[in-house]
């Protein structure tokens, strides 16, 4: 179908570059809104209920099936529960460290997933594979400044270390949801895979807010900048994730999807023109040795 013809390649990479880019925005925008006090919980239900209707609305449109298997519910509501979790965990993180660094952390997702597939009896990783990702470990190692805070007396700072178990943690997380999107929902459509997936997101999120376990995580902005924060987040990763989707069959996925790492870069960038967020000069580096490395891993899949 004509709809269905591909982009020409530079224009699928510039729609996923800018993807990428609307994606940072939204931790960035999650970052300004933290700081006015907007409960954390609060920001991911407003952004799962805003995307999961314009999903609803594709699905609609494409009048596709959603009749599941017993047992592909179970695994599908078992990947939403997943996303929940690292959706949790990587606000958590934003509201403490760093944009970028955060991203760069969470993006070790790639790594965890080729040594999960492997645990579980695929294939395992080749020499070339695992020098790459000894490559991205040494730059993560420089991100997070590790000889600088090993040579310092001072102790560790609680809310830096408590962003970076966050961000391990969405990244450890995300990897186990790759494997089951992979391996156990493939045959879904993945626009019905991320509307389910959503749901699940936005009445766990609903559950945790009601229940009072979280202080504070339904918390409305105390400012007019917390509300316009919350306006961007939810419009910056709508607008990203259902553009992602309707344009996915001329994207080319396969052979354009290294493009979207780039989102730590783009955090870095917008964190150090908007938030002031200001990286050292070796972790600079290292933040582009760990993107270079992953696109080098993702290409090489």
């Amino acid at each position: 179908m004509q709809g269905s013809t591909p982009f020409p390649r530079h224009i699928a990479v510039l729609i996923l570059a800018t993807l990428a880019c609307s994606f940072a925005g939204n931790h960035i925008a999650a970052r300004i809104a933290f700081d006015h006090d907007t409960g954390l919980l609060l920001a991911m239900l407003a952004r799962a209920g805003v995307t999961l209707v314009a999903l609803a609305a594709l699905v609609l449109w494409r009048r596709e099936s959603l009749k599941l298997g017993r047992a592909t519910w179970g695994w599908q509501i078992l990947l939403g529960l997943l996303i929940a979790i690292q959706s949790f965990c990587i606000y958590s993180a934003v509201a403490r460290i760093p944009v970028a660094l955060a991203l760069l952390v969470v993006n070790l997702s790639p790594i965890l997933l080729a040594l999960l597939t492997w645990a579980l009896g695929g294939a395992a990783p080749t020499r070339q594979a695992l020098a790459i990702m000894g490559v991205i470990l040494f730059g993560l190692v420089l991100v997070l400044d590790v000889p600088g805070r090993l040579a310092s007396a001072d102790t560790p700072d609680g809310e830096w270390v408590a962003g970076i178990l966050f961000s391990l943690t969405a990244a450890a997380v995300f990897a186990v949801a790759l494997w089951i999107t992979e391996n156990r929902l493939s045959k879904i459509a993945g626009s019905v895979r991320s509307m389910l997936t959503l749901a699940v997101v936005f009445s766990a999120s609903t559950l945790l807010g009601s229940s009072g376990l979280i202080p504070g995580g339904l918390s409305l902005p105390n400012a007019s900048a917390g509300w316009i924060a919350l306006a961007c987040l939810v419009l910056l990763y709508g607008a990203a994730f259902s553009t992602l989707f309707i344009c996915m069959p001329r994207l080319n996925i396969a052979r354009n999807a290294p493009v979207m790492n780039m989102e730590p870069v783009a955090g870095m960038v917008l964190g150090w023109l908007v938030l002031g967020q200001v990286l050292g000069g070796l972790q600079v580096i290292g933040g582009l040795i760990v993107v270079g490395g992953i696109v080098a891993l993702a290409y090489r899949r």
